[in-house]
């Protein structure tokens, strides 16, 4: 049993680090107070060819595993991005493996090439306001009318919104009470983000101010057919097939973002003296932290495994699910102990970890909610009855 990375994937880590190294946290924390999209730093991973990690070669991209992206993710989020910096790339890392898996040949000829080289933006509009993760609920319409559907509705919780150019979308072909199942009727589409038909409402929110969530309202919008990406009325099993690897680089950001923010936190420990002596040299200092290290680390190896098992095709739901939980609490409790070593200096911007406080709240409730994941693993892994 070998846990050791293999060569290629300690170049990939060590090239995100060099490409970091550019947009440190004196970056993100003019980007945090300002806000708007981190346009350089997109550019620069775009440059490197790092958006097309998991794209198949033959459509521009790297043709890697999750477990690369998962490297890359992390490596991302480690170096003081967070949040901000994984989630500005996080939809080119994998958002479109429905094309790659379930489109036809002219569709990933058409679509995956300028993803993968940085050349379009896009959104995954999949929540709605009255649905929340109930997915097989939602209510927004797309109405086939001859070559082209027409679309109405709302979509929430919406990210890079603001700058996309192509929108992935999860949309109700076939109303609700006209299925015999309500994972039936659900058709995926990637087409233009037309704003003369989309308007776009930006949520504020407490952290990642750079990478935009909104609230969008479809009015007669259009979407050619050859946009729809495999059978009508199969989009839910299309989307089931990216969430593991979804929560997989969710895990991985969290993890990054707990291992800066305990990096911060033990350098402070060292150096802060207070009665003469640095306060790290405390056991109520140094034993949070040590904790801290424990729990990121074996959030890392869950992490690790599920990206294995997903790659090696077998069944991940519940190392996948496992990790993002694991991960998204330990990356919280790190955080949270980052700015409690720093005392007082912790409430403060210019020492960051405040900042990483409020980014890991998004890996920790999204893309599914703590609560969601424990439903699982006592349904699926140890046979409980459901329980909603």
């Amino acid at each position: 049993m070998d846990f050791s990375l293999t060569g290629e994937q300690e170049s990939i880590r060590d090239s995100i680090e060099r490409i970091c190294r550019d947009f440190d946290d004196a970056y993100w924390l003019k980007k945090d107070r300002e806000g708007g999209f981190p346009f350089d730093f997109f550019d620069a991973m775009a440059a490197n060819g790092w958006l097309g990690i998991c794209i198949p070669e033959d459509y521009g991209g790297s043709g890697q595993g999750i477990t690369e992206a998962a490297i890359m993710a992390q490596a991302i989020a480690e170096s003081g991005a967070g949040m901000s910096g994984a989630s500005a790339v996080h939809i080119n890392i994998f958002g479109l493996n429905p094309v790659v898996v379930f489109g036809d040949e002219a569709q990933k000829k058409r679509m995956l090439p300028p993803m993968a080289a940085g050349k379009v933006k896009a959104c995954f509009a999949v929540t709605e306001p009255n649905t929340g993760l109930n997915t097989t609920q939602l209510k927004l319409r797309a109405a086939r009318k001859g070559d082209r559907y027409v679309v109405d509705g709302q979509k929430v919780w919406i990210s890079t919104a603001q700058v996309a150019d192509k929108i992935l979308l999860l949309a109700r072909t076939t109303p609700l009470e006209e299925v015999s199942r309500p994972t039936e009727g659900l058709s995926l589409f990637y087409t233009d983000f037309d704003r003369g038909r989309i308007r776009v409402h930006e949520i504020e929110k407490m952290g990642r101010k750079v990478v935009d969530s909104n609230e969008l309202f479809f009015e007669g919008f259009e979407i050619p057919v050859e946009d729809r990406i495999g059978e009508e009325g199969k989009g839910f099993e299309y989307i089931l097939h990216g969430m593991n690897p979804e929560r997989i680089l969710i895990a991985a950001e969290a993890i990054g973002l707990g291992r800066c923010a305990l990096a911060k936190a033990t350098a402070y420990a060292k150096e802060r003296v207070v009665f003469n002596r640095p306060i790290g040299q405390n056991q109520a200092i140094q034993h949070p932290l040590a904790k801290n290290w424990m729990a990121l680390e074996a959030a890392r190896l869950m992490m690790l495994s599920a990206a294995w098992q997903y790659d090696k095709g077998l069944p991940c739901g519940a190392a996948a699910n496992a990790a993002k939980y694991l991960a998204g609490e330990a990356g919280f409790d790190a955080c949270q102990q980052a700015v409690m070593t720093h005392g007082g200096f912790g409430y403060a911007k210019e020492f960051h970890v405040e900042r990483y406080l409020r980014e890991v709240m998004i890996p920790r409730i999204a893309p599914v909610s703590p609560q969601l994941v424990l439903c699982f693993i006592a349904e699926r892994v140890l046979g409980l009855p459901k329980s909603y």
